[in-house]
């Protein structure tokens, strides 16, 4: 049985557990009873013509505890005990008052921490909440900036495991002013449900999970999406973005998004775009300005006046829009139907437009110049040759891919430092029906070895990036190739495509001196993409189709397929041409200014009555099985 002594120690210890408050009464008190004591003795022991009352008694005693110069002001004539007791009250009130002002100094310097942390919960509706910190974030805020430039007042509430005040003054220097859109941050984990509350999910308009930088990136992002769906909430529930890096993990990210969550496959969707990229220069160009909202975007609207009109009919209907595809009533969605696909009642309109605003039909169909379309005899695609330089862990992905588009007899001759995954590239080999691969191990940045690859012989050449190193370091060897590459190139008068995975934009810039024909950063494209997702998550469905390999997909076909080179002809003849093919023109890229950023020679959306003059090098920007 505990004994008095335990239990009032133990009755302590939890007094003073309960922090500086507690401390700072426990003090109070022991300053109250000293001042008390030493002046109940001070009147007992003093002369009788000093400190005669009670009050006078108390007030010195206290000024002696709290100030040590009171006693050079005491009477000379005072009694040796009333001294040696003024003495005493002050060395107690020294260590007291030390005491006091170092409980205050640490009470105060933890207070300030917590609010440099930001711990408080934020009070805001119709907010973007960002869980995470990575790069991806300094591409996503200038979008949702750019998306809420014509709101009033629009904020983006951050949680990242970092400190407080660094995370804010690196969107200082790398985002720069975000005008009307104010930026509030707070440090917590993204995996602890308490600070998740911190970002008021509850009145949100959208959440957007962001994949953090390092190993295990997609585990942190699943036990995130597990604290939303385990959260109680106590409104409606916002959109979930996420993504994934490894197509392995997607499964598990649904399930953790319990439904209410749309992942995105980063492997999957970076795949594809490097190979169909690497066949048709300028895709990336085309997906970069549809996905972000400073250019064109993707808008779903009904148009009951359209109903009963076959979609090939539809797609002169709008003059500064360019209508793709059909959302249907019970939301699925089709891009570049069959021509006399009905558009029913309940149908919405996918379209092209640079804001919603500009969607609006014509009174009356553009002219069509007849005369200017082409009527090419189509040709079965040749065999084409490959050269991927490089590994990475998606490249078994990027190969599987390549096999669906080339022809049979096709060849892809693999250069790169070290070969990690052996077994299954051996094991992908047994499942290819088109493409024969071959491989060879080497140093991808000497120029020797570049020369032994004889790069003029392919008809495309894709550089990856190396993901066992750093990002810039990766970047960096390969902006090396690529100066190789380009210098062989000139050296030998010949011309070879080249494709160049990238993982910062920052370094786009700087291999603009390389001449590439294209770049595909995949972190900026994926976090467009949930970009929009956060603002319009019904255009998840659209995406996804426009992505996959089965459907209609984005295709860059030589212009002489459509019109006779060198005429002058409306949009709405190149658009009357696709139609004629089964396929949906969106655009053109001119070969003229396929190296002046930043839109490379695309023209995305052109007016129905604008006036086009194509050259034989140029292309057709279209949308089509393939």
């Amino acid at each position: 049985m505990a004994t008095r002594r335990e239990r009032l120690r133990y009755w302590f210890d939890n007094s003073m557990s309960r922090g500086t408050p507690a401390l700072i009464g426990w003090l109070a008190l022991v300053t109250v009873v000293m001042v008390v004591v030493f002046a109940a003795l001070s009147v007992v022991l003093a002369d009788d013509d000093v400190h005669n009352s009670w009050y006078e008694a108390l007030w010195g005693s206290l000024m002696r505890a709290m100030d040590a110069g009171t006693m050079a002001g005491d009477n000379e004539a005072s009694s040796p005990a009333f001294t040696v007791l003024g003495f005493v009250i002050t060395i107690g009130g020294l260590l007291i008052v030390s005491s006091l002002v170092g409980v205050l100094t640490t009470g105060l310097d933890n207070k300030l921490t917590d609010l440099r942390k930001g711990r408080s919960r934020i009070v805001e509706s119709g907010h973007t909440a960002l869980i995470g910190w990575s790069d991806q974030i300094f591409t996503i805020i200038p979008e949702l900036v750019e998306a809420n430039a014509s709101e009033s007042r629009s904020c983006i509430a951050i949680l990242g495991d970092r400190d407080k005040l660094e995370m804010e003054e690196e969107l200082r220097a790398r985002v720069g002013d975000t005008g009307k859109t104010r930026i509030v941050v707070r440090s917590g984990s993204p995996i602890e449900p308490t600070d998740l509350d911190l970002l008021s999910l509850d009145t949100a308009r959208s959440v957007i999970v962001l994949s953090p930088q390092g190993e295990d990136s997609d585990a942190h992002v699943i036990k995130t999406l597990l604290g939303l769906t385990n959260r109680n909430w106590r409104r409606r529930r916002p959109p979930i973005i996420a993504s994934v890096t490894d197509t392995d993990n997607l499964v598990a990210a649904e399930l953790a998004g319990g439904g209410h969550a749309q992942v995105v496959d980063t492997d999957d969707i970076a795949s594809r775009l490097i190979v169909q990229t690497s066949r048709q220069s300028g895709l990336s160009v085309v997906c970069t300005d549809l996905l972000d909202f400073g250019g064109d975007e993707i808008y779903m609207r009904p148009e009951p006046k359209l109903t009963g009109f076959p979609y090939g009919e539809a797609l002169f209907a709008y003059e500064t829009a360019s209508l793709i595809g059909i959302r249907r009533g019970d939301g699925s969605v089709v891009l570049n139907p069959p021509m006399n696909t009905e558009i029913q009642p309940s149908d919405e309109m996918i379209v092209v437009a640079e804001d919603d605003s500009t969607i609006r039909l014509v009174r009356s169909f553009p002219p069509v110049v007849q005369q200017a379309i082409a009527h090419p005899v189509r040709q079965p695609a040749p065999p084409e040759r490959t050269l991927l330089i490089g590994w990475n862990s998606r490249a078994p992905k990027i190969v599987a891919e390549m096999d669906q588009y080339v022809a049979p007899g096709s060849t892809l001759n693999i250069a790169a430092d070290v070969m990690e995954d052996d077994d299954r590239l051996a094991q992908l080999k047994v499942g290819l029906r088109n493409l024969a691969v071959n491989v060879k191990e080497c140093d991808t940045t000497s120029r020797i070895t570049l020369e032994a690859l004889e790069p003029g012989v392919f008809d495309h050449i894709i550089v990856l990036a190396d993901d066992r190193l750093e990002g810039q370091h990766a970047d960096s060897r390969t902006l090396v190739t690529l100066l190789h590459l380009r210098d062989l190139a000139s050296r030998t008068g010949q011309r070879f495509p080249i494709v160049s995975e990238m993982n910062d934009d920052r370094n786009r810039r700087l291999a603009q001196v390389t001449k590439a024909d294209d770049f595909v950063v995949s972190d900026k494209l994926i976090s467009l993409l949930m970009t929009q997702l956060s603002e319009n998550p019904h255009l998840g469905a659209v995406f996804r189709y426009l992505f996959d390999s089965d459907g209609s997909e984005i295709y860059l076909k030589p212009a002489t397929d459509y019109v006779q080179p060198g005429v002058t002809v409306s949009f709405a003849t190149l658009v009357a041409s696709a139609r004629m093919r089964g396929e949906t023109a969106i655009g053109y890229r001119l070969q003229v200014e396929s190296t002046s950023p930043p839109n490379y020679g695309v023209v995305l959306n052109p007016g129905k009555s604008e006036p086009v003059t194509l050259g034989p090098r140029d292309l057709v920007i279209v949308l089509a099985e393939n």
